[in-house]
């Protein structure tokens, strides 16, 4: 089956993968490369499984610019998790200040309470989730073990541009991201983070993996009750192979990793994702017959949530869209309307097809 031929999947995650993956995966299923076993058969010991994770961890270095004091680590448990595990390693007991700015973030805060002192620095549940909180306005305490953000809300579509420089705002915590959503599709600028966590389900591969990138400094700081196999250090000092890893998530992240080096890098996707971002936007925008709810300045270019007008048309939208092989646009079920997450893996024709599909039974319903 061609990439013509199959459908568009707008999946918030587990999400959509590329196509060249896909097919490499299938066709060494049997025998990586002669080795004659299966990566999933693999030990996460031996010489063949750990190459493909060298190479995955390189990659990923080189597409994001890790710098050489930064970590990467190849964990379990899914940004869910590292909700506790963040706090469990770099709290220290202490307070915490979390950024709300949607339904991730939040429940970051819920988690975190049952390990640290947890304050909320700025939250934009007032207006539904639908603008950022700016960074001058942050309430941030001072001898904070870390500040919390989720950089895109992937529920509610909201996006932080930048990220806050923390120093500037007379802060001196160690800035910890949750960029699971849009993690590989924008450079980030470590200068202004300690630690950044993702599951890859969304951007990079199927869920099980969970990246960690964490600055040096802050490893060796695990409360006591911390499992070890969650502790950074003990999973930094064991180069990800403390505990049995993910080992074929990690083998099609890595296959992710070379096609987007493959593409142009992280640039090159930014300046597609801005393009099949500006083109749903555009139209959305421009209709009258869709809405996004969602202030222009903090809409993300990875989930875009819209509702119909008229939604008692939600459902023969839904299934209209299914007879034109466009999966998965029904929203969460916290929010209610539409969603369509356009991460790296969708391509510019998909969205296209979308655009004309909302075009086409908005002339039919309006």
């Amino acid at each position: 089956m061609t990439l013509a031929q199959r459908p568009y999947n707008f999946s918030a995650g587990p999400a959509t993968l590329p196509e060249a993956v896909l097919q490499q995966a299938a066709a060494e299923m049997l025998d990586w490369q002669g080795s004659g076993m299966g990566v999933m058969e693999m030990s996460h010991r031996g010489r063949e499984f750990m190459a493909i994770a060298q190479a995955a961890e390189s990659d990923l270095r080189d597409l994001l610019a890790v710098p050489a004091n930064f970590r990467i680590l190849f964990m379990q448990g899914g940004g869910l998790a590292e909700n506790a595990i963040v706090p469990l390693n770099l709290s220290r007991g202490g307070a915490v200040d979390v950024v709300v700015s949607g339904a991730w973030s939040h429940k970051s805060a819920q988690e975190a309470r049952r390990y640290a002192d947890v304050a909320v620095a700025a939250s934009n549940e007032a207006d539904g989730h639908t603008s950022l909180p700016a960074p001058a306005s942050w309430r941030l305490r001072q001898g904070v073990s870390y500040v919390h953000l989720c950089s895109n809300e992937t529920i509610h579509g909201v996006e932080y541009g930048a990220l806050p420089d923390l120093a500037a705002l007379g802060c001196d915590a160690p800035l910890v991201v949750d960029c699971s959503s849009h993690i590989l599709s924008r450079a980030i600028d470590w200068s202004r983070v300690g630690l950044a966590f993702a599951g890859a389900q969304k951007n990079i591969g199927p869920a099980g993996l969970t990246l960690v990138i964490v600055r040096d400094d802050l490893l060796g700081q695990a409360l006591a009750i911390c499992p070890s196999a969650f502790d950074y250090k003990t999973v930094a000092d064991n180069a990800s192979m403390f505990n049995t890893p993910p080992t074929y998530a990690i083998y099609i992240a890595g296959l992710v990793f070379k096609w987007l080096k493959a593409q142009g890098g992280v640039a090159a996707i930014e300046a597609c994702n801005i393009a099949k971002a500006e083109l749903l936007y555009h139209y959305l925008d421009g209709s009258g017959f869709y809405q996004n709810r969602v202030a222009p300045e903090g809409r993300s270019r990875m989930n875009v949530p819209f509702f119909l007008r008229d939604e008692s048309l939600n459902e023969a939208f839904l299934a209209g869209a299914g007879q034109h092989r466009l999966l998965q646009l029904k929203g969460h079920k916290s929010v209610g309307g539409m969603r369509a997450s356009i991460y790296n893996a969708m391509p510019l024709a998909g969205v296209q097809s979308l655009v004309d599909y909302l075009k086409d039974f908005a002339l039919r319903h309006g």
